[in-house]
């Protein structure tokens, strides 16, 4: 049994690995994008992955197929509306579709960030639309079948790290910012509504947020929408902490001071926390992934008298960027790391 067939653990030499996604049609189909020299120089690949059970019931990950990228990849989403389609984010400031369906070349690709994008979301509501975040503080909105962007958000001042739309209402769509705010953008917002055949928002980006939180007082890695809870979000970064914010609790202006409307914080990670993510089967479950080099699962209702950490998933040798739930089956959770290994951990 080669490494690629190990239970439980996929290993790609040479390709440090910055984020996964799990197929929302296909319940055994992963997606990860991986960087050579840990992003900081050199090529990408994106990697095709397959989960199927192995002996004793643990999972075996096998690449099934590999696209290679002039640049590094640091994000990855599943199209919505065709289940063989997937759009990377480029250090070069690319986005690309691909269509696993076909061999070696993108079908589609959009070249107007002008930094690093580093993180791509598809609406599960509106699904014929996906974001894209840049270091270039913008974030823009994407149809697959247009050549240019539909919408250009001056979002923040700073790097975008993050931009996803809510699963509940399809016009909000949240970002977070090495600045250390969350914002909350209404594109329904008369500002956002185009205007006219010959109006744009290139020249001149919209930035009206109907909601700023200053959720830190250092840069915030990661968000994420609850998925029962409107107007939830969890929020990680820099200051090692997760926290989750009721957004149906704060008004402009009633903000005294950082972190004075946080609903909870999750304390326990060592280092930055990278990616932070809410169970798709509990209300109440999130994972996060941190540079400490584990992945952990917390509850936001313990039981009285037990703590919030409900597990620690430690068997990376470098840091934890990525981690996500499966869609289809509960308690299964994939990690990712620069150590070039992509886990598949299951919680009972």
């Amino acid at each position: 049994m080669n490494a690629s067939q190990q239970p439980g653990v996929l290993q790609t030499p040479g390709f440090a690995h910055y984020s996964l996604a799990w197929s929302p049609f296909h319940t055994a189909r992963l997606a990860l994008a991986s960087s050579a020299n840990f992003g900081l120089v050199g090529n990408g690949r994106l990697h095709l992955v397959s989960v199927t059970p192995g002996p004793g019931g643990l999972p075996v990950l096998t690449i099934d197929k590999k696209y290679e990228t002039q640049d590094g990849l640091y994000d990855v989403a599943w199209s919505e509306i065709h289940e063989n389609q997937v759009v990377t984010a480029s250090g070069d400031g690319s986005i690309k579709l691909w269509d696993i369906m076909l061999n070696d070349l993108p079908i589609r690709a959009w070249q107007e960030h002008t930094r690093e994008v580093f993180s791509v979301d598809w609406s599960n509501l509106k699904k014929d639309m996906f974001a894209s975040s840049s270091w270039d503080g913008l974030v823009k909105l994407w149809s697959p079948e247009r050549p240019r962007s539909i919408l250009t958000l001056q979002a923040h001042h700073a790097c975008v790290y993050q931009a996803m739309f809510s699963p509940h209402q399809p016009d909000l769509l949240a970002t977070c910012s090495t600045d250390g705010t969350l914002k909350i953008f209404d594109l329904r917002s008369p500002s956002y509504v185009n205007s006219g055949p010959n109006s744009n928002t290139f020249s001149s980006p919209l930035s009206a947020a109907v909601l700023t939180v200053p959720a830190s007082t250092t840069e915030i890695l990661s968000i994420d929408w609850n998925k029962y809870r409107p107007m939830v979000l969890a929020s990680a970064g820099v200051d090692k902490l997760a926290k989750v914010w009721d957004c149906r609790m704060v008004k402009t202006g009633e903000i005294n001071q950082v972190g004075g409307i946080c609903e909870t914080q999750l304390m326990g990670h060592e280092y930055a926390v990278r990616k932070v993510q809410w169970s798709p089967h509990r209300p109440d479950v999130l994972a996060t992934a941190s540079y400490d080099m584990t992945c952990r699962v917390w509850t936001t209702t313990p039981t009285p008298g037990r703590p919030q950490l409900l597990h620690i998933h430690d068997p990376h040798t470098e840091f934890v960027v990525g981690c996500g739930w499966s869609l289809y089956e509960e308690g299964i959770l994939a990690s990712c790391s620069w150590d070039g290994a992509s886990l598949v951990a299951v919680f009972i």
